[in-house]
C-alpha cells in the first residue's frame, strides 16, 4: 500500500466543523452542564429539622448533643471525658438499649507510637450498646470517638460521629428491631492511640466473631462525607453502600490512597481484627483541625446531616442482609457520578486498561491512514505532552511556595482558613499550562497528533496505576478509552459535520464525570502543600478534552502574514485569560485569608522541666518560629536524653523559670534477683491531674527482657531509636541512651504498676518517668498569646512535661 494522500494543515483535526465559534460555544456549554451536574452532585444536604419524622435522621436534633460532647477539651482520662462518657450513657440507657462500659488497659493500633520512642498503652473506657437483632447473621458496628484531642474540644472530630451515632441509634429503636445486632460502640483513647478500638475489636465479648463496621470522622469542619477507607475484598460492601446510602460520596482511587499512607483511625483497630467495613469523614476547613477552634459552633451541620443519613441507611441495610454473604473475592472499583456511584469488579482493571492501550493505538492508526497525522508528528505530539504533566504540578508547587513566603503561618496548616480562591488558583494555573502548551505546539504538529498523544498518557497512567493503585486507574483508563473511542468515530464521519463535534464531546463530557469529582476532593483531602496532585489530575482531564479546545482555536493551518499573526494571537487568548485568573485567584486568596482574632495564626509552645536539675525549657516545633513563638525559643536542639518520651526530633527551645511541679513518684513495691536476672515492681505514680506518664530505662545500666503494665504483659522490642535510626541495644555506645520505654495515656489517679525483668549492667539501674499534662497559663514567665495568635493542632500543643531519674 503506498503512503497516505497529503492533508492539508487545517485538516490535521479530529474536528473541523463549519461554524468553528458555534461548534466550540455549544461544547463548551455542554461540558459546563456536566460540570455543574457534577458538583452539585457533591453537595451535602440541608439539616433536618427537629420535628421531622422519628425514624428519619436530625442533624438539629444530633446538633444538641455536640453541644454537650464538645462543651470544653475532654482528652482521655480528664475529667470533662468522665462528663461526656456520663451523658452518652445517660442517653443510650434512656433508649432502652443494653448498655455498658468497657473498662480495661489497652494497647495502641496503628502505628502511631514511635514519636515517643516506647510502647503505648491507655486507660480506656469505651461505651458500648446494643439493639438485638431478631434473626441475628452477624453484627453491625456503628463506631466513633468520643475523645478530644488536648488541644480543642471537638466539635466536629469526632462529637459529629458521636453525635450522629447517638441520633440514628434513636431513629433505629423507633421502629421495627432489625434482624442483625446493632452494636453501638463510642471509643475512647483515639486522639491518644487508638487503644480504645484496640481494646473492644480484641477484646470485648460483642466484638468475638467480627462483623460490618461503620466508622464515622472527621478531619474539619465541612463539605461531603467521603467513604475513604474499606476492607479488603469489599465488592459486596461497596454494593451496598451504593444502593443503600442517600448520598454515596466515595471513591475506590481514595482507599487506594490511604492504604498507602501512614494513616490510622480507629477503623485500623477493626482491620487488624479481620472486621469488615467502611470508614469515612468529611474533610474540608481543616485550619481548625485538632485546635481550640473546632467548637460545636465551627460545624456545617449539612455535613452532620450528610453523616447521619448515610450511617442511619447503611445501618438498616447491613441490619437486614445476611452478613454471610459480604465477603467477596474482589475490591471493586467505583466513583460517583450524578445520581448515584458508579461500580464495576476490580477484576476488570486490567482489561480495560490495556483495551485503553490498544483503543489510542488504534487511533493513532487510523489517523495516520486518514491523513490526519504522522507517526514522526505522533511521537512528537506524545513526547511533548509530558511538559504539561510536569509544568502544571511545578507550577502549582512554586505557586504555593510563593504564598507560603508571604503567608509563612500556612505551614502549620493542614489548609488556609478560606483556601477556595487558592484552588481556584491551581486550577486556572494548570489550565494555563496547557492552554500555552497547546498554542506553541498545536500548528507545528498538530491538533491530532497532540490530542492522541495526550490520550497515549492518560492510557499509560491507567496502566501504571493499575500497578500501583489499581482502584484509581478508572481515572486515566475510562477518559482515554473513551477519547479513542470517539476520535475513531470522529474519523468515521465528516470531519466538517456536527458528528466529530459530538464525538468529541461526549468523550470529554466523561472525562468530567471521571475526574473532575477527584480533582475537586483531592484539594481538603491533600491540602493546598500538595496541590501539585490536584493540577496533575487537572491535566490529565485537560488532556481528555483537547479536541474541545482546539474549537476554541482558529483552524490549522492555511493562513499567511497578518493572518497567521492574527491567528496566533488568537490561539494565545486561552492561556492569557487562564494566566491572568490565576494571578487574580492567588490575589485575591492573600486579600480575603489574611490571619486575624477568628482567624489566627497557629503556633507551638511546650514546656518541660528536669525536676531533678532544677532545669526549665521552652521547646517548640516550628521550623521558623513566628514573632510569638520567637519570644520564648533561641536555639535548636535535641532534648531526648532528658525526655525520651518527647521524641528524638530537633526542636526549637529556650530558657524558662523553673515551676513548682512535682515529678511522678516512683515507688518500688518488690525487688528480686534470680541469677543474672533482676525483677523489679514499681508503681508509678502522678502527683497532679496529667494527660500521660512515660518510664524509660537507661540502657547503659541495665536490658530489659521483660515488662507487664497493669497486669498486661508488654512486648519488648530489642532495638531503640538514636538518631532518627534504629540501632540493636548491644550496639549501643555507654552513654546515655534509654532503653525499652513506656508511654501510658490516661493514668489513674492511684498510680500504674509496673514489672520490670531486666539484666543489670551497673549496680544501680537508672529509670527516667515523666509526666505531661496541658496547658501554659499558670507558668512563670509565660505570656498569653494577643487575639491574633493561636494554637497549632498538635498532640503536644501546650503540653507541659516534667521529668525526673531515679536510681534503684
Amino acid at each position: 500500500m503506498g503512503a497516505p494522500p497529503a492533508t492539508p494543515a487545517a485538516d490535521r483535526a479530529l474536528a473541523r466543523p463549519r461554524r468553528r465559534p458555534a461548534a466550540a460555544v455549544a461544547a463548551l456549554a455542554a461540558l459546563v452542564a456536566v460540570a455543574a451536574g457534577t458538583l452539585f452532585d457533591l453537595r451535602t444536604p440541608a439539616p433536618a429539622p427537629a420535628d421531622a419524622p422519628a425514624a428519619e435522621f436530625s442533624a438539629t436534633r444530633a446538633y444538641e448533643h455536640v453541644k454537650v460532647v464538645a462543651a470544653e477539651t475532654h482528652a482521655a482520662g480528664s475529667p470533662a471525658n468522665d462528663r461526656v462518657r456520663a451523658h452518652l450513657e445517660q442517653t443510650l440507657r434512656g433508649l432502652g438499649l443494653e448498655t455498658s462500659v468497657q473498662d480495661t488497659v489497652a494497647p495502641e493500633a496503628g502505628q502511631l507510637s514511635g514519636a515517643a520512642g516506647g510502647t503505648t498503652l491507655a486507660r480506656v473506657r469505651n461505651v458500648v450498646a446494643r439493639l438485638p437483632g431478631t434473626d441475628p447473621t452477624g453484627r453491625v458496628f456503628l463506631v466513633a470517638h468520643y475523645d478530644s484531642v488536648q488541644s480543642g474540644p471537638g466539635g466536629n472530630d469526632d462529637a459529629a460521629g458521636t453525635s450522629a451515632i447517638l441520633e440514628a441509634a434513636r431513629a433505629l429503636t423507633t421502629g421495627p428491631r432489625p434482624r442483625n445486632d446493632i452494636v453501638f460502640v463510642l471509643t475512647d483513647a483515639e486522639e491518644a492511640c487508638l487503644c480504645g478500638a484496640a481494646a473492644f475489636a480484641a477484646e470485648h465479648p460483642l466484638a468475638a466473631d467480627g462483623g460490618v463496621v461503620l466508622n464515622l470522622e472527621a478531619r474539619g469542619r465541612t463539605g461531603p462525607v467521603i467513604m475513604f477507607e474499606t476492607s479488603r475484598r469489599n465488592a459486596a460492601l461497596v454494593g451496598a453502600f451504593g444502593r443503600a446510602a442517600p448520598h454515596p460520596v466515595g471513591t475506590s482511587f481514595a482507599v487506594e490512597v490511604y492504604r498507602l499512607l501512614p494513616n490510622d483511625t480507629d477503623f485500623t483497630a477493626f482491620l487488624d481484627e479481620d472486621f469488615a467495613g467502611l470508614n469515612s469523614a468529611y474533610l474540608d476547613g481543616g485550619a481548625i483541625y485538632h485546635t481550640p477552634l473546632d467548637t460545636p459552633e465551627s460545624m456545617d451541620r449539612r455535613s452532620l446531616q450528610h453523616h447521619g443519613d448515610n450511617v442511619l441507611a447503611l445501618a438498616r441495610e447491613f441490619g437486614r442482609t445476611d452478613l454471610d454473604t459480604l465477603d467477596a473475592a474482589h475490591d471493586a472499583t467505583y466513583f460517583p457520578v450524578p445520581g448515584g456511584l458508579v461500580r464495576y469488579p476490580g477484576w476488570l482493571t486490567w482489561p480495560l486498561a490495556l483495551a485503553g492501550l490498544l483503543a489510542v493505538a488504534a487511533l493513532g492508526w487510523a489517523a495516520r491512514r486518514h491523513g490526519r497525522t504522522s507517526l514522526p508528528r505522533l511521537a512528537a505530539g506524545f513526547g511533548l505532552a509530558a511538559v504539561p504533566l510536569l509544568a502544571a504540578p511545578l507550577t502549582a508547587w512554586l505557586l504555593w511556595t510563593a504564598v507560603l513566603a508571604v503567608r509563612p503561618g500556612y505551614a502549620e496548616l493542614l489548609d488556609p482558613y478560606r483556601p477556595g480562591w487558592y484552588r481556584l488558583a491551581v486550577v486556572a494555573l494548570a489550565a494555563a499550562v496547557l492552554f500555552g502548551w497547546y498554542a506553541l505546539t498545536r500548528r507545528a504538529v498538530g491538533p491530532a497528533a497532540l490530542a492522541i498523544g495526550g490520550l497515549g498518557w492518560l492510557a499509560l497512567f491507567g496502566v501504571l496505576l493499575a500497578v500501583v493503585a489499581p482502584g484509581g486507574s478508572y481515572l486515566a483508563t475510562l477518559p482515554a478509552l473513551a477519547g479513542a473511542l470517539a476520535g475513531l468515530v470522529a474519523l468515521a464521519t465528516r470531519i466538517d459535520g456536527p458528528g466529530p463535534v459530538v464525538a468529541v464531546t461526549l468523550a470529554a463530557a466523561v472525562a468530567v464525570l471521571v475526574l473532575l469529582p477527584t480533582v475537586v476532593l483531592l484539594f481538603p483531602a491533600l491540602g493546598m502543600g500538595m496541590g501539585a496532585v490536584a493540577a496533575l489530575f487537572a491535566t490529565l482531564l485537560g488532556f481528555a478534552a483537547l479536541p474541545v479546545v482546539d474549537l476554541l482555536h482558529p483552524q490549522a493551518g492555511g493562513e499567511r502574514g497578518m493572518a497567521a499573526a492574527r491567528a496566533r494571537r488568537r490561539g494565545a487568548l486561552p492561556a492569557l485569560a487562564a494566566t491572568a485568573a490565576a494571578v487574580v485567584f492567588a490575589g485575591v486568596g492573600l486579600t480575603v485569608d489574611r490571619f486575624d482574632a477568628a482567624h489566627p495564626i497557629p503556633t507551638h509552645l511546650m514546656y518541660a522541666l528536669d525536676a531533678g536539675t532544677g532545669q526549665a525549657r521552652w521547646l517548640s516545633h516550628e521550623t521558623d518560629p513566628q514573632p510569638w513563638t520567637d519570644g520564648y525559643v533561641d536555639g535548636t536542639e535535641r532534648v531526648d536524653d532528658e525526655f525520651p518520651g518527647l521524641g528524638d526530633a530537633e526542636l526549637r527551645t529556650g530558657p524558662a523559670p523553673r515551676a513548682d511541679l512535682p515529678a511522678p513518684r516512683v515507688e518500688v513495691l518488690a525487688d528480686t534477683r534470680a541469677g543474672t536476672e533482676r525483677t523489679l515492681r514499681l508503681r508509678l505514680t502522678p502527683q497532679r491531674q496529667v494527660r500521660l506518664t512515660t518510664l524509660h530505662v537507661d540502657a547503659t545500666t541495665a536490658t530489659v527482657r521483660s515488662m507487664v503494665v497493669a497486669g498486661r504483659p508488654v512486648p519488648v522490642e530489642r532495638s531503640m531509636v538514636v538518631a532518627g535510626r534504629p540501632v540493636p541495644v548491644d550496639r549501643i555506645a555507654d552513654e546515655q541512651r534509654w532503653d525499652v520505654g513506656l508511654v501510658f495515656h490516661a493514668p489513674p489517679p492511684e498510680g500504674l504498676e509496673i514489672t520490670l525483668t531486666l539484666t543489670p549492667k551497673a549496680e544501680r539501674v537508672a529509670l527516667r518517668a515523666m509526666d505531661a499534662s496541658d496547658g501554659l497559663d499558670a507558668l512563670p514567665g509565660f505570656r498569653p498569646r494577643p487575639p491574633d495568635v493561636g494554637v497549632v493542632g498538635s498532640h503536644t500543643s501546650e503540653m507541659l512535661a516534667v521529668a525526673q531519674t531515679h536510681h534503684l
